[in-house]
């Protein structure tokens, strides 16, 4: 079903098939200063969710405000949450976007029930919570307060340098619960972060947030995440990428290679065979058939050029991309195939790699957090 044509301000009458299943529909509004974006309007019957039992995650609960992400990246493991509601994982998922306007209030309802036991809860594990659409619904502040009222520790991802706007109600917060805030910031070659995720901020701009998170007293991970082979994952590419996260301020660095679930993949090669259509052979190589995962020999061949680096900049690794047996030794690995002077990755490997790490080190799927694959009431 698509939703399209809607004008500003009309209300629909009764409830969209499958959205139907979960919420109720206010109304659909497109406004000028967000062309090309369409918020649908619901009634949110919950605001927590469950996490899973079997994710490997250091929190039990997640918030999502908004479904579908102005943000646009191509590589969103979230884009096939979009499908049960009948939209397509694609321009839908990037325009049709889907906003709990009375997620405040129903998660001070769910919080003060007796059975709460003040788990932590996360923020920005499916949709950014930041993205364009909270500087018009501005949902993000009635959350930080319940959680904060109620005495919840929570935790913060985000791509959007709008967290700086809520700094002081998250100084406030952190006076009584514990409160984590990360940076997603993944592509630092402008030209390209512009390609793949162009509804971002610049990464320059990202930047500035962490430096502001650090002035307002918190530490601030950044999220090198996903590394992108052949593209981001050059020697140049990741010093850059951790001397700036360095000189930002980052208090530490997270790591992960690209991995396609799902429709996401299609989605990705469609603009990989766009923008880079050299690469095509290579990438159908490491990611062949449905396989989600690049080959263990890839980023076990990534761990060991991205230690060095965390290294000699004095940063912290908050959490490794894990190899099935452990890091394989580099006596052990296949031989990088050349792409240039100082510049290569392994050849595929001819196994597929395996869907999960260890719960030690979080595992090669630490971008989506083991919750890209559960159900999708999970979710809204």
């Amino acid at each position: 079903m698509r939703w399209n044509g809607q004008e500003l301000g009309v209300e629909q009458q009764g409830t969209l098939p499958g959205l139907a299943r979960l919420n109720n529909l206010v109304r659909s509004v497109q406004a000028p200063e967000f062309a090309g974006l369409t918020f649908h309007e619901v009634l949110a019957k919950s605001a927590l969710n469950k996490v899973p039992g079997q994710s490997y995650v250091p929190f039990g609960w997640t918030i999502n405000p908004y479904r579908g992400c102005s943000h646009a990246c191509r590589y969103c493991f979230a884009r096939p949450t979009h499908e049960y509601l009948d939209l397509d994982s694609g321009e839908d998922f990037d325009r049709e976007l889907i906003v709990k306007v009375n997620v405040g209030e129903v998660l001070q309802r769910e919080l003060a029930r007796p059975s709460w036991q003040h788990e932590p809860v996360a923020l920005g594990t499916n949709t950014d919570p930041y993205q364009r659409a909270e500087g018009r619904y501005a949902l993000m502040p009635g959350i930080i307060d319940a959680l904060t009222s109620s005495g919840t520790p929570f935790s913060i991802l985000t791509k959007g340098t709008l967290l700086r706007r809520d700094l002081p109600l998250l100084q406030a917060a952190r006076a009584h619960v514990p409160v984590d805030l990360a940076m997603s910031i993944a592509v630092y070659d402008d030209e390209l972060q512009r390609s793949i995720e162009p509804g971002t901020p610049t990464t320059a701009a990202r930047l500035a947030t962490v430096t502001a998170v650090r002035d307002a007293g918190f530490d601030c991970s950044v999220f090198l995440m996903p590394i992108l082979p052949y593209l981001t994952d050059t020697r140049a590419h990741l010093d850059d990428a951790i001397r700036r996260a360095k000189e930002a301020g980052a208090s530490s660095v997270v790591y992960s290679a690209l991995h396609l679930r799902g429709s996401v993949k299609p989605w990705f090669f469609e603009w990989l065979a766009r923008e880079h259509p050299e690469l095509v052979p290579r990438y159908r190589a490491m990611y062949p058939g449905a396989a989600a995962y690049a080959p263990k020999e890839y980023r076990a061949w990534l761990a060991e050029r991205i230690r060095p680096l965390l290294r000699s900049h004095r940063l912290e690794r908050g959490r490794e991309d894990s190899v099935t047996g452990g890091v394989a030794s580099s006596a052990s690995m296949s031989r990088p195939a050349a792409r240039g002077a100082g510049r290569g990755a392994p050849q595929a490997a001819a196994a597929r790699p395996r869907a999960r790490g260890t719960a030690r080190t979080a595992a090669s799927d630490a971008s989506d957090l083991d919750l890209a694959a559960a159900a999708p009431t999970m979710l809204f």
